[in-house]
C-alpha cells in the first residue's frame, strides 16, 4: 500500500518500502515474494510510514523513517544495526524521504520537513545542509513576466538568504527563495561525483558536483 520507494540488489532482487503498511518487502525481479519486515510503530527497527530506501554493496538496507524523523540501517535479513536521528535542534531531520549512500557511507538525505538536503557522515554526524542554489524556476519566471511591479519589489526585497522555511507569504518575500529547494523528494548519486535532487514543487531538478 503506498509504495515509496525501490531498489535493485546485487542479485537482482527488488527491495521496496510499503509504506501504508509500515514494512519493507523483498521480491525476484519477476515479482515472486521472498520476506516482508516491519511494523508501525516509534521504536528501534519499526516505521512510521517509511519512505525512502537504499541498499550497500556490503547487503545493508537504509530506510527513511518519516513519521518517525529518523534514518534506520538494518542487515539485508532486517536485523537493525543502527539508528540516526535526535541531531540538535537547528540540524535535525524533519519528515526525511528519499535518500542515498555512498561508498564511504555518508547518507544523502531529501529533509522534506526542512526543506533541505542533509549529509550525513557514516557515525549520523551533519557534515553539511544544502538549502539549493538556482535560479528562478520556469513558473516563477512566467509569472514575473506578467506581473513586473511585484517582480521587481521581490527582486528588491533583499532577504536572502536569511528566510527560513515554510515559504508561504510569496507577497512579503524575496524572489531569492525561487533559488531554494521546495519539497525536495529524492535523491540520487551516479558514481561520477554527481548528487541529483528531485526539487518536486519547484518542478525541477538541482544537480550538485560532491567535492
Amino acid at each position: 500500500e503506498y509504495p515509496s520507494s525501490l531498489a535493485f540488489d546485487a542479485d537482482d532482487n527488488v527491495w521496496l518500502t510499503d509504506s501504508g503498511n509500515h514494512r519493507v518487502q523483498k521480491f525476484t525481479r519477476d515479482g515472486e515474494f521472498i520476506s516482508a519486515w516491519g511494523q508501525r510503530g516509534s521504536g528501534s527497527g519499526q516505521f512510521e510510514g517509511p519512505w525512502g530506501l537504499a541498499l550497500t554493496h556490503s547487503g545493508d538496507v537504509y530506510i527513511s523513517d518519516w513519521g518517525n524523523d529518523r534514518i534506520q540501517r538494518f542487515s539485508n535479513d532486517g536485523a537493525l544495526i543502527e539508528e540516526f536521528g535526535g541531531l540538535p535542534e537547528g540540524d535535525a531531520i524533519h519528515r526525511p524521504a528519499g535518500l542515498a549512500v555512498d561508498g564511504e557511507g555518508n547518507i544523502y538525505v531529501a529533509d522534506w520537513g526542512n526543506e533541505r538536503v542533509k549529509v550525513l557522515g557514516p557515525d549520523g554526524s551533519l557534515l553539511a545542509s544544502l538549502r539549493g542554489e538556482s535560479v528562478d524556476s520556469k513558473w516563477a519566471a512566467d509569472y514575473f513576466a506578467v506581473n513586473p511591479e511585484e517582480g521587481r519589489l521581490r527582486y528588491e526585497a533583499d532577504l536572502f538568504p536569511e528566510l527560513d522555511p515554510p515559504y508561504r507569504r510569496d507577497r512579503e518575500i524575496s524572489a531569492g527563495v525561487e533559488g531554494f529547494f521546495w519539497g525536495p523528494t529524492a535523491v540520487k548519486l551516479d558514481g561520477k561525483g554527481h548528487l541529483y535532487v528531485a526539487d518536486s514543487l519547484r518542478h525541477r531538478l538541482q544537480i550538485y558536483q560532491i567535492d
